[in-house]
């Protein structure tokens, strides 16, 4: 087990390169089960989610390849066999195997899915969705079978907006018979990527991007090259960490228009910002001025950056109330940051934060991946060291994190924790 080091007042400048959208990858690499010959993804983050679904892949008989930021499929041969447990457990995103399976083989037998504690995350719309197009759902000792005779095309509404729900649908609808309308869908940017890799494989989908998706589905599915699009959280992130710290930072290979809502608000905090078509740069201020923020389905506020974006206005002037209402329990990095001599109180589904105050270095730890991102963000703002445990949940997420951040100009590293410090850890 390893702690992250970051000697914080540093000022960054330079340039970072986005890596690929995790939250695409996720769907992705499950969406090439559907395939009866070899798929190529490309310019895919170097990240442990990957790690984790290629070794899935393998398990039900995929065989992968691996190498650099491509990642090379034939899943020919892959049967399919339950995975009621083991690695399934270690991210939320393996519920895509639900979906692909189930289009593929008409059954399908997943664990319940693990990844990032923020509440309740129900997977209840996906079931119904399942059910609309014909298949058997159970719960049985902890993980969902999924059986059916056939799959037939149903228009099926969701009763929330979900971008799990809305991917997983689409994955078991492109090959059942006839045609189903997916209503009140999500919009996100990473729905349109698998979208355009099921087209690319053979499917027939419109409307994905809009809330009504439509797909007509196909006996088979072929091989194909898909290139991911940029990761738009982890751009968003690092356009965060130059407003916090950055004379200046340009953020290369990224779609500004998905971080429109986070490029208003930086506006609106005095926050100089430039687009060109793949690329954003930062300047930042000493004078941010406080803002509110509330978390929305796309194209509103990110709920992925509600959390760095909270370590952010510690160093703003006036009062910041940051309002999610995706997860209302997406505030465990609040005390974590209160330990840094952040000014925040928790009311409900917002979190109020007073500014500017000089944050300090301390000992932390991240719950979750975003969690993990906002006290990177703290500490390298902050006076003296700051230390930072649960980085397995940092590693989900973001690519090269030291590499990149050190290329700006950041002190950042790791180090084995010592034997002690991890029976600490085991009994916090």
């Amino acid at each position: 087990m390893e702690k992250l080091k970051i000697a914080g007042g540093y000022p960054l400048k330079g340039s970072v390169r986005i890596s690929g959208a995790k939250n695409s990858a996720v769907a992705l690499i499950p969406a090439t089960i559907l395939a009866e010959s070899t798929v190529s993804i490309d310019g895919l983050p170097d990240i442990s989610d990957v790690q984790i679904l290629k070794d899935l892949i393998e398990e039900i008989g995929g065989t992968v390849s691996l190498k650099n930021d491509e990642i090379v499929i034939d899943p020919s041969n892959i049967v399919s066999m339950p995975l009621p447990n083991g690695k399934v457990k270690k991210l939320r995103a393996s519920y895509y195997l639900m979906g692909a399976m189930l289009g593929r083989f008409k059954k399908a037998v997943i664990g319940l899915p693990g990844g990032c504690h923020l509440g309740p995350r129900p997977i209840d719309q996906h079931i119904k969705g399942f059910e609309a197009l014909g298949a058997r759902v159970t719960n049985e000792q902890g993980a969902i079978y999924l059986r059916a005779d056939e799959l037939r095309g149903a228009r099926i509404y969701l009763d929330v907006v979900s971008v799990g729900a809305t991917i997983n649908i689409m994955l078991a609808a492109v090959r059942a018979k006839g045609q189903t309308i997916i209503e009140n869908a999500a919009k996100e940017p990473e729905i349109i990527d698998v979208a355009t890799l099921l087209s690319s494989m053979g499917a027939k989908i419109k409307g994905a991007g809009t809330d009504v998706i439509r797909i007509q589905g196909v006996d088979k599915l072929s091989g194909c090259h898909h290139t991911i699009i940029p990761d738009r959280i982890e751009a968003g992130t690092y356009m965060i960490l130059g407003a916090a710290m950055a004379k200046e930072v340009l953020i290369d290979n990224v779609i500004p228009l998905h971080l429109e809502s986070l490029i208003a608000k930086f506006r609106e905090m005095g926050i100089m910002v430039e687009t060109t078509e793949d690329q954003i740069w930062i300047a930042g201020t000493d004078n941010l001025k406080a803002v509110d923020i509330k978390t929305l389905v796309y194209p509103g506020f990110p709920t992925d950056l509600q959390q760095p974006f909270t370590a952010l206005l510690t160093k703003a002037k006036g009062t910041g109330m940051v309002t999610d209402t995706i997860y209302g329990a997406r505030f465990k990095h609040i005390d974590e940051l209160r330990r840094m001599n952040a000014q925040i109180k928790v009311e409900g589904r917002s979190a109020i934060v007073t500014g500017p105050v000089q944050l300090q270095g301390a000992k932390v730890k991240a719950s979750d991946l975003r969690a993990g991102a906002s006290l990177v963000v703290a500490g390298l703002m902050a006076e003296g060291i700051t230390e930072i445990t649960g980085l397995e949940h940092i590693d989900r997420g973001y690519s090269q994190l030291e590499e990149k951040l050190t290329g700006l100009g950041a002190t950042i590293w790791r180090e084995k924790l010592s034997e002690e410090e991890i029976e600490q850890l085991q009994n916090s």
